[in-house]
């Protein structure tokens, strides 16, 4: 992605373990560093991230849209986006204290925008109709 090579940042694909806090890791499916550098940036998991996208599963969506929340709130990740192809929409949250608020709620004709990358808006069709 060219934002963040221009940023000098790092985006890894899961799996990569975060940390929450010792003994308590998730896997999300991507996570974002804005410098590559960042000491957080470990070879067996991260000790954190500045941002983290879950892509619901079919399985079990509340993980994802709800235990999951708490458990990024926690482990301190500034931003955290919830892609869900169920409903086609991109949820983007932005922790403030130790919780997160919801910053939109974005679906087919919208762009998902972020507080962290302001330059980013990602037309929600485009996720949804990638093959």
């Amino acid at each position: 992605m060219p934002l963040i090579q221009q940023r000098s940042g790092a985006l890894y694909f899961g799996p990569l373990c975060v940390r929450i806090r010792p003994g308590k890791y998730r896997q999300p499916d991507l996570l974002l560093l804005l410098d590559q550098n960042d000491p957080r940036r470990q070879d067996d998991f991260w000790l954190g991230a500045d941002l983290v996208v879950e892509i619901v599963s079919r399985d079990n969506p509340e993980r994802d849209t709800q235990v999951k929340r708490v458990d990024y709130a926690e482990g301190g990740i500034p931003e955290y986006w919830i892609v869900n192809p169920l409903t086609e929409s991109i949820t983007v949250l932005r922790l403030a204290g130790a919780q997160y608020i919801e910053l939109g709620v974005f679906r087919r004709g919208d762009q998902a925008t972020s507080a962290l990358l302001p330059e980013v808006a990602i037309p929600v069709d485009t996720v949804f109709d990638a093959k």
